[in-house]
């Protein structure tokens, strides 16, 4: 018996193990946590010296950061935002695919699928839960419809643009404790010669090694986050050990009384004091929160339990110890007046560790400062992937890295992109307290985004009170407001840099998302009905030729307007014509059984199909090599299950059936492979991962044949003839018809409108060839120009 398939795609138990769970917990610490463990580097390094007035300020700032852990990162995320997955999937995205779901509240074309003709047709009522007076009410107000979409959107900007900061400061960190390592060696006897290697290395170690290491961290993306959690993760451990002893080390030697700074009182006293220059440094506490969002978001690359028992057990005691034992070294460097205090670019984490131990530290920090950018990257893919699956991403080439986990994924285009921006960011600024603005804008935007989704889905996905979504929006979103009210007087110290990056990938993803939605809209309204293609009267006069046409459109009723133009010049279709639509669902897979939809157009004589293949956001179903198969035997299979539908002989367009189960007959049509080709139970669903073996096997296969099983004789005559004709069909030949659009705005449009267009343009000639026609031999491929005017 075959196992059960996870997420009805790959070949692996849907059950997650203890002993599974461990794997994945370990491996979650190298890819996960990275983030938050390295922080301890540069949170208190990133607040301004002369804001330390005195040894009550490591108390006050110790009391922020032990809070904002303990009911940010603890509180919001682990015990209930992780609770909000979609599926196993997280991230903004992720929650605004639950409100789509569950609330109706898409305004992406592809959201509406095709189960608006699935359940009015076939009688099967829609599983949405019923109405709710909150559901009601958002419903009737399309802007909170735009709304939604602009937070998930902007969301997903901040993890791209946290994904770009988060590798440069976290490595430009640690590459300054390597120089200040290398300044602690004496070199001459001469005070001059001594000054000059010192400033040479100032000025020449930093930022070198923080780009090499960058540029070898984003090499190593590629090889998936399952081979790279396991090489990383004994590092992170080595460093969780290592900054746990030293923060205790520190609060007994320094000042063991830092342990009650966890009261409330401090901070009340930092407000009591406070002033706008004192305010800004409250924007440097938001990195100790940094990956707090990835979280969240990487849960597709592992599973909730494994990141929620490692942050709960492991990383968040290690946190409060690492933290304290620097807060503890402050205080009393304080107290005693320590003149190194003030010196510039003074390192409060590498002063606290004992002298012997320094250069253990410098190479243990280098190595988890390159690993703690790992958790917003492998985000950022995430993010990216489900924005792609739902038309808000130009369209990149995803590689899906594991056959185990579906969700951890690789974005080549994007990860070099990620690495340019990143190099540029730290040879530009080369300023820790510059990126750190930046990035902790990022991380306190994303976070207010999620809590905004995260209280509509309380309200209109988990059905609670509205006061309980209220309370929940009020309480982390004031704690957040005043964190982000920080970083916005920090705006002209770097933080403006975010607002550069957000505004290119904002633009970019609005451009594309209302392009997509203009040209669905177009053909929609241009349309044609089926009857101006079949009707003796309409004067077209069309001759049918031997073979199958796969037509590829967007619409899932009618005759797209490219098909109906070339019909126009070239009045001739093949004998046997199957409109294929792809649509995508805002859940991250979708079982085979339920995959295909396939309806008849017209009436029986025309042989004419319709088939709407329904994807998640993670189904990678059209890069198959055995797509077209598929097809035609869920085509075989619609006409066994419609012979026994007396109902589905009469019925006009839109009636569709849900194919992919096992006939009790057996199936309507055996495909004949080579038969040096080999198979296994998950080969027509396994689409990401192939063995070069296996790719060069693929590449050998010839094209499928098809023969009608050994009971056939037993079938009703008018079935066998159609099955027949379709064999026939599909050894005359294929050929492949693709809509090529040509976008022109409309005269008088405005700027932004022309503007918007004039990207959406730039992205689709430049970007990767649709899916559909990636496998499509050129021999058979027919492309239909069309302008659009929009």
């Amino acid at each position: 018996m075959d196992s059960p398939l996870r997420h009805g795609t790959y070949c692996y138990p849907f059950k997650e193990t203890w002993m599974h769970t461990i794997l994945l917990s370990f491996q979650s610490i190298g890819v996960v946590y990275g983030r938050l463990s390295t922080a301890p580097l540069y949170v208190f390094g990133s607040i301004p010296q002369n804001d330390f007035i005195s040894d009550e300020s490591a108390y006050e700032y110790f009391s922020f950061i032990f809070w904002t852990l303990t009911v940010l990162s603890l509180v919001k995320y682990t015990f209930i935002v992780l609770k909000a997955d979609n599926d196993g999937e997280g991230g903004t995205f992720a929650l605004y695919s639950l409100l789509c779901k569950h609330a109706k509240v898409g305004l992406l074309p592809n959201d509406k699928t095709s189960d608006d003709v699935t359940n009015s047709e076939t009688g099967s009522p829609s599983r949405t839960k019923a109405e709710s007076r909150a559901r009601r009410a958002i419903a009737k107000h399309k802007s909170s419809h735009y709304l939604m979409l602009f937070l998930a959107l902007f969301g997903s900007c901040m993890i791209i643009c946290d994904a770009v900061l988060t590798p440069a400061i976290s490595v430009l960190s640690a590459a300054s404790g390597l120089r200040r390592s290398l300044t602690d060696i004496k070199y001459s006897s001469s005070r001059e010669t001594e000054d000059s290697i010192l400033k040479d290395l100032r000025k020449y170690v930093p930022v070198p090694t923080a780009c090499a290491i960058l540029v070898c961290l984003f090499t190593l993306q590629q090889y998936g986050s399952h081979r790279i959690g396991s090489i990383f993760a004994p590092v992170v451990i080595l460093w969780l050990l290592f900054i746990t002893g030293v923060g205790i080390y520190n609060i007994f030697h320094y000042d063991p009384h830092i342990v009650f700074a966890i009261s409330p009182k401090y901070m009340y006293k930092f407000f009591q004091s406070t002033s706008w220059r004192s305010w800004r440094s409250l924007g440097s506490i938001t990195l100790c929160v940094a990956g707090s969002e990835a979280m969240f978001a990487d849960i597709g690359h592992f599973s909730m339990k494994s990141i929620k028992m490692t942050f709960i057990c492991l990383i968040y005691p290690v946190l409060i110890l690492s933290y304290a034992g620097q807060a503890a070294f402050i205080s009393h460097a304080l107290s005693i007046k320590d003149s190194s205090f003030a010196i510039d670019d003074y390192n409060h984490f590498y002063r606290s560790v004992p002298d012997h131990i320094h250069y253990v530290f410098t190479i243990l920090s280098l190595l988890a400062s390159a690993i703690g950018s790992q958790a917003t990257i492998t985000a950022c893919f995430s993010i990216v992937n489900q924005c792609l699956a739902l038309g808000c991403f130009p369209r990149v080439k995803v590689i899906h890295t594991s056959d185990k986990i579906h969700g951890q994924v690789y974005i080549p285009d994007l990860n070099w992109m990620i690495m340019i921006l990143s190099l540029g960011i730290t040879i530009g600024f080369h300023d820790i307290v510059r990126i750190g603005n930046a990035s902790g804008m990022a991380i306190v935007s994303g976070m207010l985004v999620t809590t905004c989704l995260m209280s509509l889905v309380i309200a209109l996905y988990w059905e609670k009170s509205l006061l309980l979504s209220t309370c929940f929006l009020v309480f982390f979103g004031s704690i957040e407001a005043v964190y982000l009210s920080s970083n916005l007087l920090n705006f002209h110290k770097g933080a403006w840099y975010l607002a550069v990056l957000l505004a290119l990938s904002l633009t970019t993803m609005v451009a594309w998302h209302y392009g997509t939605l203009k040209k669905y809209q177009f053909d929609i309204e241009n349309k044609v009905s089926m009857e101006w293609l079949t009707d003796p009267s309409s004067g077209l006069r069309v001759s049918r030729v031997p073979g199958i046409g796969f037509v590829y459109t967007d619409i899932v009723t009618g005759i797209p307007a490219f098909f109906s133009h070339f019909i126009t010049n070239v009045p001739a279709f093949h004998q046997v014509l199957i409109f294929v639509s792809f649509k995508s669902l805002p859940e991250p897979f979708v079982s085979p059984t339920k995959r295909y939809l396939i309806g008849r157009v017209g009436n029986r004589d025309n042989k004419i199909y319709r088939c709407i293949v329904r994807y998640g956001y993670h189904d990678h179903i059209r890069d198959s090599d055995d797509f077209e198969e598929q097809i035609i035997r869920s085509i075989g299979e619609f006409i066994s299950l419609e012979e026994h539908d007396a109902e589905s002989l009469m019925s006009t367009e839109g009636k569709m059936i849900i194919v992919g189960k096992q006939l009790p007959e057996g199936d309507a049509l055996i495909p004949l492979h080579d038969t040096g080709a080999t198979s296994s139970p998950c080969a027509s669903t396994q689409t990401n991962i192939n063995t070069t073996e296996d790719t060069k096997l693929k590449r050998k296969r010839k094209k499928v044949r098809f023969m009608l099983p050994a009971n056939s004789p037993k079938m009703r005559s008018s079935m066998r003839e159609e099955l027949n004709e379709l064999v026939d069909a599909r050894e005359s030949g294929t050929a492949y018809f693709l809509g090529q659009s040509h976008i022109a705005v409309r005269n008088g449009s405005n700027f932004i409108k022309r503007f918007l267009i004039m990207v959406y343009v730039f992205f689709d000639k430049n970007c990767r060839e649709p899916h559909v026609a990636l496998n499509i031999p050129h021999a058979a491929l027919v492309e239909v120009g069309m302008v659009y005017i929009i």
